[in-house]
């Protein structure tokens, strides 16, 4: 059960991760928020195997605090490489080399 709630916790760090930063328009509506969940999740995870129980607190703040700083890393990192690739192609379509046929 606790997983879920960890989960659904990952979605909402990827929600507002999405809205906070800038360059949301380079990628998909649900990729950042899937980010947090399967970080989240993957976290937990490992977290539990490493012997944290469940119903501690440090499993908990460990798991949110390294999902937001994924989020945080990863969706910014996204955005600009999304934008300098369709900046790559747009300048390689408008090339004269492309417009010869």
């Amino acid at each position: 059960m606790e997983l879920l709630f960890v989960v659904l916790a990952g979605i909402i760090i990827g929600l507002l991760g999405r809205y906070l930063f800038p360059l949301r328009d380079t990628h998909g509506a649900l990729l950042v928020p899937a980010l947090g969940a399967g970080s989240a999740a993957i976290l937990w995870e490992v977290l539990t195997w490493a012997g944290l129980p469940y119903d501690g607190g440090w499993i908990w703040v460990i798991t949110l605090v390294l999902t937001a700083a994924i989020v945080a890393v990863v969706t910014p990192l996204l955005g600009r490489r999304r934008r300098d690739r369709d900046r790559a192609q747009l300048s390689a379509l408008l090339s004269p080399k492309a417009r010869t046929n």
